[in-house]
């Protein structure tokens, strides 16, 4: 079975920056669409920035322009700049739900705290 092993969190003041990273325990495949998701507390997990193989990207509207999903051959990466305080929460990788039915078993996540 494939772990995640997400990192990279932290307490950061708005307007900061945190990068986070998730190692994969196999190599990511073409066919793998991997994913970001986010969990506030008392609220469902979203997704929060989507990658292809072929380098299509998507990104929740409220995280454009700030955020930069990106990966290599294990690694998923998120850059996470100009933060606010709304994006709190536990963040998680996996495959994109929307394209996979099937999803790995969650890691622990990391925890991202915006505040002053």
């Amino acid at each position: 079975q494939v772990q995640l092993v997400e990192s990279g969190g932290g307490l950061v003041q708005p307007g900061g920056s945190l990068r986070l990273t998730c190692a994969v325990s196999r190599r990511i495949f073409s066919s793998d669409r991997m994913a970001w998701y986010r969990q506030a507390p008392g609220e469902q997990r979203e997704l929060v920035a989507g990658l292809s193989s072929g380098g299509r990207i998507n990104y929740l509207d409220s995280v454009k322009g700030r955020f930069t999903i990106s990966r290599d051959v294990n690694t998923l990466y998120l850059q996470m700049n100009s933060l606010k305080p709304e994006d709190t929460g536990v963040y998680y990788c996996n495959k994109d739900r929307r394209y996979h039915h099937t999803l790995w078993d969650w890691g622990q996540g990391t925890q991202v705290t915006v505040s002053s």
